[in-house]
Protein backbone atom coordinates (compact mmCIF):
# COMPACT_ATOMS: atom_id res chain seq x y z
CA UNK A 1 0.00 0.00 0.00
CA UNK A 2 1.48 3.57 -0.72
CA UNK A 3 0.51 6.96 0.98
CA UNK A 4 1.94 10.12 2.25
CA UNK A 5 2.50 10.72 5.42
CA UNK A 6 2.33 14.55 5.00
CA UNK A 7 0.00 15.27 2.78
CA UNK A 8 -0.35 19.07 3.50
CA UNK A 9 2.63 19.19 1.69
CA UNK A 10 1.14 18.12 -1.65
CA UNK A 11 -1.50 21.69 -1.21
CA UNK A 12 1.81 23.83 -1.77
CA UNK A 13 1.36 21.96 -5.72
CA UNK A 14 -0.81 24.70 -6.24
CA UNK A 15 2.42 26.92 -6.54
CA UNK A 16 3.76 25.37 -9.77
CA UNK A 17 0.97 26.88 -11.83
CA UNK A 18 1.48 30.10 -10.54
CA UNK A 19 5.18 30.20 -11.21
CA UNK A 20 5.00 29.19 -14.87
CA UNK A 21 2.24 32.39 -14.90
CA UNK A 22 4.99 34.53 -13.78
CA UNK A 23 7.89 33.14 -15.61
CA UNK A 24 5.38 33.75 -19.10
CA UNK A 25 4.96 37.46 -17.66
CA UNK A 26 8.94 38.13 -16.75
CA UNK A 27 9.56 36.67 -20.96
CA UNK A 28 7.39 38.97 -22.39
CA UNK A 29 8.17 41.98 -20.69
CA UNK A 30 12.08 40.61 -21.24
CA UNK A 31 11.28 40.74 -25.18
CA UNK A 32 9.60 44.16 -25.00
CA UNK A 33 12.51 45.16 -23.39
CA UNK A 34 14.90 43.57 -25.77
CA UNK A 35 12.84 45.19 -28.75
CA UNK A 36 13.69 48.59 -27.92
CA UNK A 37 17.30 48.12 -28.68
CA UNK A 38 16.15 46.73 -32.20
CA UNK A 39 15.45 44.63 -34.40
CA UNK A 40 15.39 40.66 -33.12
CA UNK A 41 18.09 39.91 -35.90
CA UNK A 42 20.24 43.05 -34.43
CA UNK A 43 19.85 41.82 -30.89
CA UNK A 44 20.91 38.05 -31.61
CA UNK A 45 24.17 38.99 -33.55
CA UNK A 46 24.98 41.52 -30.36
CA UNK A 47 24.37 38.79 -28.12
CA UNK A 48 25.42 35.30 -29.91
CA UNK A 49 25.78 33.32 -27.22
CA UNK A 50 22.49 33.48 -25.18
CA UNK A 51 20.17 30.76 -25.90
CA UNK A 52 17.07 30.85 -25.25
CA UNK A 53 15.97 27.48 -24.81
CA UNK A 54 18.60 26.93 -22.03
CA UNK A 55 17.20 29.31 -20.12
CA UNK A 56 13.52 27.47 -20.98
CA UNK A 57 15.50 24.48 -19.52
CA UNK A 58 16.83 25.55 -16.32
CA UNK A 59 13.08 27.27 -15.20
CA UNK A 60 11.79 23.62 -15.99
CA UNK A 61 14.57 22.26 -14.02
CA UNK A 62 13.79 24.55 -11.27
CA UNK A 63 9.77 23.81 -11.46
CA UNK A 64 10.85 19.73 -11.18
CA UNK A 65 13.01 20.63 -8.19
CA UNK A 66 10.28 22.15 -6.48
CA UNK A 67 8.15 19.23 -7.08
CA UNK A 68 10.68 16.67 -5.56
CA UNK A 69 11.51 18.66 -2.65
CA UNK A 70 7.82 18.56 -1.98
CA UNK A 71 7.26 14.83 -2.82
CA UNK A 72 9.81 14.53 -0.44
CA UNK A 73 8.43 16.70 2.45
CA UNK A 74 4.76 14.54 2.41
CA UNK A 75 6.99 11.76 2.61
CA UNK A 76 6.05 8.94 0.25
CA UNK A 77 6.01 5.50 2.57
CA UNK A 78 5.02 2.16 0.87
CA UNK A 79 3.71 -0.31 3.53
CA UNK A 80 5.43 -3.11 4.43
CA UNK A 81 4.00 -5.37 6.89
CA UNK A 82 0.31 -6.84 6.73
CA UNK A 83 -1.48 -7.51 9.84
CA UNK A 84 -4.87 -9.45 10.20
CA UNK A 85 -7.17 -7.85 12.11
CA UNK A 86 -10.56 -8.32 13.96
CA UNK A 87 -13.31 -5.83 14.19
CA UNK A 88 -16.75 -6.22 15.38
CA UNK A 89 -19.49 -3.88 14.12
CA UNK A 90 -22.00 -3.64 11.54
CA UNK A 91 -22.28 -2.56 8.06
CA UNK A 92 -23.82 0.52 6.78
CA UNK A 93 -24.74 1.76 3.41
CA UNK A 94 -25.65 5.16 3.51
CA UNK A 95 -28.11 6.06 -0.22
CA UNK A 96 -28.06 9.67 -0.39
CA UNK A 97 -31.00 11.93 -2.81
CA UNK A 98 -29.22 13.79 -5.15
CA UNK A 99 -32.09 15.22 -7.38
CA UNK A 100 -32.27 19.25 -7.85
CA UNK A 101 -35.15 19.05 -4.71
CA UNK A 102 -32.04 18.53 -2.62
CA UNK A 103 -31.07 21.64 -3.33
CA UNK A 104 -34.00 22.94 -1.70
CA UNK A 105 -33.43 25.49 1.27
CA UNK A 106 -35.94 25.26 4.14
CA UNK A 107 -33.45 23.08 5.67
CA UNK A 108 -30.10 25.73 6.38
CA UNK A 109 -27.58 25.86 4.29
CA UNK A 110 -29.80 23.21 2.38
CA UNK A 111 -30.91 20.42 2.00
CA UNK A 112 -27.63 18.41 0.58
CA UNK A 113 -25.48 20.15 2.21
CA UNK A 114 -27.33 19.25 5.93
CA UNK A 115 -26.97 15.73 4.69
CA UNK A 116 -23.86 15.69 4.21
CA UNK A 117 -22.25 17.93 7.08
CA UNK A 118 -24.45 15.01 9.05
CA UNK A 119 -22.82 12.20 7.62
CA UNK A 120 -19.50 13.52 7.97
CA UNK A 121 -19.55 13.76 11.81
CA UNK A 122 -21.40 10.33 11.78
CA UNK A 123 -18.41 9.01 10.00
CA UNK A 124 -16.38 10.62 12.99
CA UNK A 125 -18.41 8.39 15.77
CA UNK A 126 -17.63 5.00 13.65
CA UNK A 127 -15.15 2.51 15.08
CA UNK A 128 -14.93 -0.91 13.46
CA UNK A 129 -18.05 -0.79 10.98
CA UNK A 130 -18.22 -0.94 7.62
CA UNK A 131 -19.70 2.38 5.57
CA UNK A 132 -20.79 2.21 1.81
CA UNK A 133 -22.36 5.12 -0.05
CA UNK A 134 -24.78 4.97 -2.93
CA UNK A 135 -25.82 8.19 -4.67
CA UNK A 136 -29.03 8.35 -6.37
CA UNK A 137 -31.86 10.79 -8.55
CA UNK A 138 -33.63 9.16 -11.28
CA UNK A 139 -31.00 6.15 -11.11
CA UNK A 140 -28.80 5.39 -8.53
CA UNK A 141 -24.83 4.49 -8.61
CA UNK A 142 -22.42 3.42 -5.99
CA UNK A 143 -20.41 6.28 -5.21
CA UNK A 144 -17.95 4.37 -2.53
CA UNK A 145 -18.05 0.44 -2.06
CA UNK A 146 -18.53 -0.97 1.68
CA UNK A 147 -15.08 -0.78 3.65
CA UNK A 148 -13.54 0.45 6.75
CA UNK A 149 -11.72 3.11 5.12
CA UNK A 150 -13.16 6.16 6.70
CA UNK A 151 -11.09 8.75 5.21
CA UNK A 152 -11.83 7.32 1.71
CA UNK A 153 -15.41 7.58 3.09
CA UNK A 154 -15.27 11.51 3.72
CA UNK A 155 -13.06 11.83 1.17
CA UNK A 156 -16.26 10.81 -1.32
CA UNK A 157 -18.72 12.32 0.67
CA UNK A 158 -16.96 15.85 -0.32
CA UNK A 159 -17.20 15.24 -4.22
CA UNK A 160 -21.49 14.51 -3.57
CA UNK A 161 -23.30 16.62 -5.37
CA UNK A 162 -26.91 17.14 -7.12
CA UNK A 163 -25.06 17.48 -11.04
CA UNK A 164 -23.76 14.31 -10.60
CA UNK A 165 -26.87 11.98 -11.76
CA UNK A 166 -28.14 13.57 -14.97
CA UNK A 167 -31.37 11.17 -14.69
CA UNK A 168 -34.12 12.89 -12.67
CA UNK A 169 -36.14 11.41 -9.99
CA UNK A 170 -36.17 9.52 -6.41
CA UNK A 171 -35.03 6.15 -7.34
CA UNK A 172 -35.46 4.64 -3.78
CA UNK A 173 -36.15 1.13 -4.93
CA UNK A 174 -33.11 1.23 -7.04
CA UNK A 175 -30.92 2.59 -4.51
CA UNK A 176 -32.19 -0.20 -1.55
CA UNK A 177 -31.77 -3.01 -4.19
CA UNK A 178 -28.69 -1.70 -5.46
CA UNK A 179 -27.25 -1.25 -1.52
CA UNK A 180 -28.44 -5.07 -0.71
CA UNK A 181 -26.58 -6.01 -3.77
CA UNK A 182 -22.99 -3.96 -2.05
CA UNK A 183 -23.39 -6.01 1.31
CA UNK A 184 -20.36 -8.93 2.10
CA UNK A 185 -21.75 -12.28 2.42
CA UNK A 186 -20.41 -12.03 5.94
CA UNK A 187 -24.27 -12.78 8.55
CA UNK A 188 -23.39 -9.54 10.19
CA UNK A 189 -25.80 -6.83 11.08
CA UNK A 190 -27.13 -4.72 8.35
CA UNK A 191 -28.28 -1.33 7.41
CA UNK A 192 -29.64 0.99 4.84
CA UNK A 193 -30.13 4.51 5.30
CA UNK A 194 -31.87 6.43 3.28
CA UNK A 195 -31.48 10.15 2.87
CA UNK A 196 -33.90 11.72 0.72
CA UNK A 197 -36.72 14.77 0.61
CA UNK A 198 -38.71 11.77 -0.55
CA UNK A 199 -40.37 13.55 -3.93
CA UNK A 200 -41.02 11.51 -7.08
CA UNK A 201 -40.46 7.91 -5.64
CA UNK A 202 -40.42 4.73 -7.75
CA UNK A 203 -43.51 2.51 -7.39
CA UNK A 204 -41.58 -0.34 -5.95
CA UNK A 205 -39.89 1.59 -2.99
CA UNK A 206 -41.93 -0.02 -0.64
CA UNK A 207 -41.62 -3.98 -1.60
CA UNK A 208 -38.04 -3.07 -2.14
CA UNK A 209 -38.13 -2.44 1.59
CA UNK A 210 -39.81 -5.19 2.71
CA UNK A 211 -37.11 -7.65 0.52
CA UNK A 212 -34.38 -5.84 2.82
CA UNK A 213 -36.14 -6.37 5.75
CA UNK A 214 -36.92 -10.33 4.64
CA UNK A 215 -33.11 -10.43 4.38
CA UNK A 216 -31.94 -9.54 7.74
CA UNK A 217 -31.31 -5.81 6.19
CA UNK A 218 -32.67 -3.09 8.07
CA UNK A 219 -33.77 -0.07 6.24
CA UNK A 220 -34.08 3.08 8.05
CA UNK A 221 -35.22 6.44 6.34
CA UNK A 222 -34.12 10.15 6.87
CA UNK A 223 -36.98 13.04 5.49
CA UNK A 224 -35.04 16.08 4.42
CA UNK A 225 -37.05 19.42 3.75
CA UNK A 226 -40.17 20.57 5.83
CA UNK A 227 -44.31 20.28 5.38
CA UNK A 228 -44.73 23.16 3.89
CA UNK A 229 -41.99 22.99 0.98
CA UNK A 230 -39.41 25.29 -0.48
CA UNK A 231 -38.47 26.27 -3.95
CA UNK A 232 -35.30 24.82 -5.88
CA UNK A 233 -32.84 27.54 -6.37
CA UNK A 234 -31.20 27.29 -10.17
CA UNK A 235 -27.65 28.42 -9.76
CA UNK A 236 -24.90 30.15 -12.23
CA UNK A 237 -21.06 30.63 -11.07
CA UNK A 238 -21.94 29.90 -8.28
CA UNK A 239 -24.76 32.25 -7.76
CA UNK A 240 -28.51 32.14 -7.73
CA UNK A 241 -30.07 33.65 -10.35
CA UNK A 242 -33.71 32.24 -9.57
CA UNK A 243 -35.86 29.12 -9.09
CA UNK A 244 -36.84 26.15 -10.85
CA UNK A 245 -40.32 26.71 -12.96
CA UNK A 246 -42.87 24.24 -14.70
CA UNK A 247 -43.66 24.39 -18.00
CA UNK A 248 -46.31 26.99 -17.24
CA UNK A 249 -43.77 29.33 -15.66
CA UNK A 250 -44.89 28.54 -12.26
CA UNK A 251 -42.55 28.28 -9.21
CA UNK A 252 -41.92 24.70 -8.60
CA UNK A 253 -42.33 23.96 -4.90
CA UNK A 254 -40.67 20.88 -3.57
CA UNK A 255 -42.32 19.19 -0.90
CA UNK A 256 -41.38 16.56 1.87
CA UNK A 257 -43.18 13.24 1.46
CA UNK A 258 -43.27 11.91 5.13
CA UNK A 259 -45.90 9.21 4.00
CA UNK A 260 -44.29 7.43 1.53
CA UNK A 261 -41.02 7.64 3.71
CA UNK A 262 -43.16 6.41 6.59
CA UNK A 263 -44.32 3.34 4.92
CA UNK A 264 -40.83 2.49 2.93
CA UNK A 265 -39.35 2.15 7.02
CA UNK A 266 -41.92 0.28 8.48
CA UNK A 267 -41.63 -2.33 5.44
CA UNK A 268 -37.73 -2.22 6.20
CA UNK A 269 -38.24 -2.60 9.62
CA UNK A 270 -36.51 0.63 10.90
CA UNK A 271 -37.72 3.72 12.05
CA UNK A 272 -38.35 7.21 9.91
CA UNK A 273 -36.98 10.74 11.28
CA UNK A 274 -37.78 14.30 9.74
CA UNK A 275 -34.80 16.33 9.94
CA UNK A 276 -35.17 19.61 11.04
CA UNK A 277 -32.75 23.15 11.09
CA UNK A 278 -31.86 22.07 14.58
CA UNK A 279 -31.31 17.99 13.94
CA UNK A 280 -31.11 16.24 10.85
CA UNK A 281 -31.89 12.62 12.30
CA UNK A 282 -29.10 10.61 11.80
CA UNK A 283 -28.20 10.58 15.52
CA UNK A 284 -31.45 9.10 16.28
CA UNK A 285 -30.88 5.98 13.62
CA UNK A 286 -27.33 5.60 14.61
CA UNK A 287 -28.49 5.14 18.13
CA UNK A 288 -30.98 2.64 16.47
CA UNK A 289 -28.58 0.69 14.47
CA UNK A 290 -25.91 0.96 17.83
CA UNK A 291 -28.56 -1.32 18.76
CA UNK A 292 -27.96 -4.05 16.56
CA UNK A 293 -25.79 -7.18 17.09
CA UNK A 294 -22.24 -6.69 16.24
CA UNK A 295 -20.63 -9.27 14.05
CA UNK A 296 -16.90 -10.20 14.39
CA UNK A 297 -14.86 -9.57 10.92
CA UNK A 298 -11.82 -10.33 9.63
CA UNK A 299 -9.77 -7.08 8.35
CA UNK A 300 -6.18 -6.63 6.72
CA UNK A 301 -3.99 -3.44 7.87
CA UNK A 302 -0.90 -2.29 7.14
CA UNK A 303 0.83 -1.58 10.08
CA UNK A 304 4.46 -0.75 9.26
CA UNK A 305 5.77 1.89 6.47
CA UNK A 306 9.07 2.28 4.84
CA UNK A 307 9.92 5.49 4.28
CA UNK A 308 10.75 6.81 0.68
CA UNK A 309 11.57 10.56 0.82
CA UNK A 310 15.25 9.83 0.36
CA UNK A 311 15.11 9.02 -3.66
CA UNK A 312 13.21 11.80 -4.39
CA UNK A 313 16.21 13.73 -2.05
CA UNK A 314 18.28 12.48 -4.21
CA UNK A 315 16.61 13.21 -7.61
CA UNK A 316 16.13 17.05 -6.38
CA UNK A 317 20.15 16.72 -5.42
CA UNK A 318 20.81 15.93 -8.96
CA UNK A 319 18.49 18.38 -10.79
CA UNK A 320 20.13 21.38 -8.83
CA UNK A 321 23.14 20.25 -9.51
CA UNK A 322 22.39 19.50 -13.40
CA UNK A 323 20.75 23.16 -13.21
CA UNK A 324 24.22 25.04 -11.39
CA UNK A 325 26.21 23.42 -13.82
CA UNK A 326 24.12 24.24 -16.96
CA UNK A 327 25.14 27.97 -18.53
CA UNK A 328 22.37 30.13 -19.73
CA UNK A 329 25.41 30.57 -22.67
CA UNK A 330 25.42 28.35 -25.89
CA UNK A 331 28.47 26.29 -25.27
CA UNK A 332 31.46 26.99 -28.00
CA UNK A 333 32.31 22.93 -28.46
CA UNK A 334 28.54 22.41 -29.36
CA UNK A 335 28.54 25.69 -31.89
CA UNK A 336 30.90 23.42 -33.71
CA UNK A 337 28.84 20.18 -34.22
CA UNK A 338 25.48 20.38 -36.01
CA UNK A 339 23.45 17.96 -37.27
CA UNK A 340 20.90 19.75 -39.40
CA UNK A 341 23.47 22.48 -40.82
CA UNK A 342 26.22 20.22 -42.65
CA UNK A 343 27.92 22.86 -44.82
CA UNK A 344 28.77 24.71 -41.41
CA UNK A 345 31.49 21.78 -40.88
CA UNK A 346 32.99 21.85 -43.76
CA UNK A 347 36.29 23.77 -44.56
CA UNK A 348 35.75 26.60 -47.06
Amino acid sequence: MFRFEHTIFLNLLAIIPVLIVLYWFFIRWKTRVALRLGEKQVISRLMPDISVFRSHFKFILVLLTIVVVLLALANPQVGSKIEKAQRKGVDLIIAIDVSNSMLAQDIQPSRIERARQSISRLIDELENDRIGIIVFAGKAYTQLPITTDYSAAKMMLGTVRPDMVPVQGTAIGQAIDMAMASFKDEKSGKAIIIITDGENHDEDAVEKAGEAADAGIKVYTIGMGLAEGSPIPVYKDGEIVGFKKDQSGETVITRLDETMLTKIAEAGDGIYVRASNTQAGLRRVFDEISKMEKTTFDTMNFSDYEDRFQYFIGLAVLLLAINFLLNERKSRWAEKISLFHPNRNQKK
